[in-house]
């Protein structure tokens, strides 16, 4: 949460062509084009700057474009998970499924819900985002291909063999780039020579976490663990007492913390003491390492937050 309430609120469904929009002012659904022709009608119907967040569900990438064009004029912006709207759709009673339904829902879901407003993200970070999701656009594609080439035929391995080393050579390309970006930004380098200073921590997971994790050094750890998916929540229900498990959060932070929990709890000598004590105890490998990327993660978060290196914040894995 940002602190600030509103007292208008504005539902926006996106799809590649079309925004649909609902305001709590009226019951009437609006339809704009999505391109800056029909941003630029947006506010002529929008209630007041100061007082309407704009609730919009992130869309694969084409929610951007409209997220940024309002914040760049002054409007304040949340992006939702199109999971918790269609919870909450399903928890009203709406299953049916339209454009305008889901701009209604979309409105009801940031009138009730009041969900936290995200800052225009500068122009190196947005670089550095759009450059970390095309290496995982890479990443997907060579291990693709690879599997392809373990099953293909002889005469179709050459051209394949040919377009790993094309996109291995691109991705080399890339990771200079990105390295590049990091460093002509004094507050992204600071933060990233803080987290690479964790053993188990490279420069891909620490490129991660400041995209996919931009609040890191402004939660508490709790809130932090939540957001990255890596708080157990518990599972009672009257005399019964389930297995505490983690779901939710953001899955890119998640992957590459679970890679750094992996490398930590064998090299790092306070996360493998404190994975091995959690072995001791009788937990499970899976759990012990579980609790290894929480451990990570809030470690992280105090680390950014204090300005502290890895070194002066080895009291919190304790």
């Amino acid at each position: 949460m940002n602190g600030k309430s509103y007292n208008f609120h504005v539902g926006i469904d996106i799809s590649k062509q079309s925004l649909d929009v609902a305001i709590s002012t009226d019951d009437k659904i609006r339809q704009v084009s999505n391109n800056l022709l029909g941003w630029k009608e947006l506010p002529r119907f929008f209630p007041s700057k100061d007082s309407t967040l704009v609730v919009i569900e992130a869309t694969g990438g084409y929610e951007k474009g409209v997220a940024g064009w309002l914040r760049k004029h002054g409007w304040a912006v949340a992006i939702v998970n199109p999971r918790r709207v269609r919870d909450y759709a399903k928890a009203a009673g709406k299953l049916a499924k339209t454009d305008s339904i889901d701009a209604g829902m979309i409105l009801g879901f940031g009138q009730h819900f009041k969900p936290s407003v995200q800052t225009q993200e500068s122009a190196v970070q947005e670089c550095l985002g759009e450059g970390m999701r095309r290496r995982s656009q890479l990443v997907r594609m060579i291990a693709l291909e690879k599997q392809h080439l373990e099953t293909s035929a002889a005469r179709s391995r050459p051209g394949i063999q040919k377009h790993i080393r094309w996109l291995e050579k691109e991705l080399k390309t890339l990771e200079k780039r990105l390295d590049g970006v990091v460093k002509s930004d004094p507050e992204l380098k600071k933060k990233a020579e803080c987290l690479t200073g964790i053993k188990g921590v490279g420069n891909t997971t620490a490129r991660s976490v400041m995209v996919h994790l931009p609040e890191l050094g402004q939660l508490t750890g709790k809130q932090v663990a939540a957001l990255a998916g890596v708080a157990p929540y518990n599972r009672d229900s009257g005399m019964m007492r389930g297995k505490r498990t983690i779901w939710g959060g953001r899955d890119e932070v998640r992957k590459v913390l679970y890679m750094a929990a992996l490398t930590a709890s064998r090299r790092n000598p306070a996360i493998k003491k404190f994975h091995d004590r959690l072995i001791a105890a009788g937990k499970v490998k899976k759990v012990a390492l579980i609790a290894c990327m929480r451990k990570l993660v809030v470690t992280m978060n105090a680390m950014i937050r204090d300005g502290k290196s890895w070194e002066d914040k080895m009291g919190v894995i304790a």
